[in-house]
């Protein structure tokens, strides 16, 4: 999921040394490798986030700014690196027996807690005590019930033990590994630490203003080294246009970019001088999800009439302006875990016409719109403010639904409440939204029926036993050729069912102000070895005071 808030931003802890109101003016960098270039401390990285965090404890969390800012502050036993193979990160090695059934990690020995307490195998031992708690309010529970054992062997070994093989074993300890000495014997759920967090990542936490701004500084002591960039801004706009007037100002120096921002309103030597470009394909989809409990929504032919109507090529050409691809499922196209061959729905709109009778529905009364046991066919599709690309898909899909007899309304609202007032209490009849894809392909916490519960992330309530039984059959082998007969089912299924129209894979097309060196792009995106970035010493221009 993303980003979100408000244009304000006073810093009272920085000071701002070389902002110019006017905009930038173009100017030549030192190349890399000259000594002009050479890394340096020092500088602050200001972002733009449409939407703000919700809770900085990751265990809690359920919105991509917290875990982006979260995991800036605490650390896995494990991570990802550039070329998306699993690497230690708490833990500096580890141990798989022959069976798959047991791990046991090596963890690194003097990492501090931000405020100074060393960490020890006990803070993971609380960790997944913590998340397996039934009293804790978190999705992410799933994957720790498969341990059988968890235990302490010493203050830097930990030992889990698993009843059945288990594929996202290893990966599922990449959670936020969270302080027992501030944590146990109190209520995670009312703790401080959720906006004032405490962790041992390469950032510790300064200030957060809602709506305004997150403040992080980077730790000196941090076990990797010291970060080069002193400190961390998240802005909260929630609106892309402002933020690129923000970005165009030098007001912030990275944002993800709209297609049309990249294609055409940075194609100028303004921007070409002062800033670096980047596109890859991402790591996330956009869907228009349908709460299923809706009895609009419970008929497959329904489901699959909308399919028929929306043309998803239009969506791609003219609001992504190409810079993505159709999506089928909940995959990345050329992973492995992908299925090109599902059913797939062309835009034939006679074809939508015909499901929607065959149905029940008719258009009674002549007045353009569909009806059944006197009941018009309309619904409302909401999302999320301060995102022009799926305010523009949703226009598109009201106007090719109009023309088949559905009646549509659109309805933009505030990211937190958008999340916590209509996503977790069910409270919508249909959304535009996105998943990050995870690289782990395991689809237990968005697609398994037990996971429909609030603030759980299955929240269009979708059941399918066949389904349930593959996500937890293709959970419990280390057969790749296995598992990704399962998910190949699996994608079968969706496609058939339309729980979600599967609308498309963008472009990531983040930004990044030229001043900033060491951005590497790989297999991962960017932003991987964000602790190496660095300024030059004479092209810096904010000071982070601690």
């Amino acid at each position: 999921m993303n980003l979100h808030a408000r244009l304000i931003f006073i810093a009272s802890a920085i000071l701002f040394l070389a902002v110019a109101a006017c905009g930038p003016k173009e100017k030549e960098y030192a190349p890399a490798g000259s000594a002009a270039a050479a890394p340096a401390y020092g500088d602050i990285m200001v972002e733009g986030s449409i939407g703000d965090a919700s809770n900085l404890i990751p265990l809690l969390a359920t919105d991509s700014t917290s875990h982006g800012i979260a995991g800036m502050i605490f650390n896995g036993l494990v991570k990802y690196d550039k070329d998306i193979n699993i690497v230690g990160d708490l833990a500096e090695s580890w141990e798989v027996s022959p069976d798959g059934l047991v791990i046991t990690f090596r963890l690194r020995k003097g990492v501090r807690w931000h405020d100074g307490q060393l960490f020890t195998a006990r803070d993971v031992l609380y960790t997944y005590q913590i998340t397996i708690d039934p009293r804790t309010p978190t999705a992410y529970a799933g994957d720790f019930l498969k341990v059988k054992k968890a235990e302490v062997l010493d203050d830097y070994t930990f030992r889990a033990t698993y009843a059945k093989p288990f594929a996202p074993a290893l990966m599922s300890w990449s959670v936020g590994i969270l302080p027992k000495h501030l944590l146990a014997g109190k209520d995670i759920t009312t703790s401080p630490l959720g906006r004032r967090p405490i962790g041992t990542g390469p950032y510790k936490f300064k200030e957060w203003v809602t709506g305004q701004k997150i403040v992080l500084v980077s730790n000196p002591d941090y076990f990797e080294g010291r970060p080069f960039i002193d400190g961390y801004i998240l802005r909260i706009i929630p609106d892309t246009a402002t933020m690129f007037l923000e970005l165009r100002a030098n007001g912030i120096d990275r944002m993800g970019l709209t297609p049309l921002q990249f294609t055409r309103q940075t194609e100028n030597n303004l921007f070409r001088s002062n800033y670096n470009k980047f596109r890859y394909l991402s790591f996330a989809y956009t869907y228009l999800g349908y709460n299923l409990k809706n009895p609009l929504f419970t008929d497959k032919r329904v489901r699959q009439a909308i399919a028929y109507a929306v043309n998803k090529e239009e969506i791609v050409d003219g609001v992504l302006l190409g810079l993505g691809k159709p999506a089928t499922g909940p995959y990345k196209p050329g992973t492995w875990a992908y299925n090109p061959n599902v059913r797939t729905y062309s835009y034939d709109p006679a074809k939508a016409k015909a499901l929607l009778t065959e149905a029940g529905w008719k258009d009674a009364d002549g007045d353009g719109v569909l009806e059944k046991e006197g009941r018009p066919f309309a619904f409302e599709i909401i999302t999320n403010q301060g995102n022009e690309v799926r305010a523009k898909c949703a226009e598109i899909v009201q106007r090719r639904l109009a023309e088949v007899g559905i009646r549509v309304k659109i309805r933009v609202v505030e990211w937190a409440a958008f999340v916590n007032d209509f996503i977790n209490k069910r409270k919508f009849d249909a959304t535009i939204l996105g998943w990050t894809i995870p690289m782990e392909p395991d689809l237990y916490d968005v697609w398994h029926s037990s996971k429909t519960g609030p603030e759980e992330l299955n929240f269009v309530s979708f059941k399918n036993e066949e389904v349930d039984a593959l996500i937890v059959k293709a959970r419990e082998t280390f057969d790749q050729a296995l598992r990704k007969r399962c998910y190949d089912r699996i994608q079968e299924i969706l496609a058939e069912e339309q729980p979600y129209l599967f609308l498309y894979v963008p472009d990531a097309l983040p930004i990044v102000h030229a001043r900033f060196r060491g951005v590497e792009t790989a297999p991962i995106g960017i932003g991987w070895n964000f602790i190496k970035w660095y300024v030059p010493k004479a092209e810096q221009k904010l000071v982070m005071t601690r």
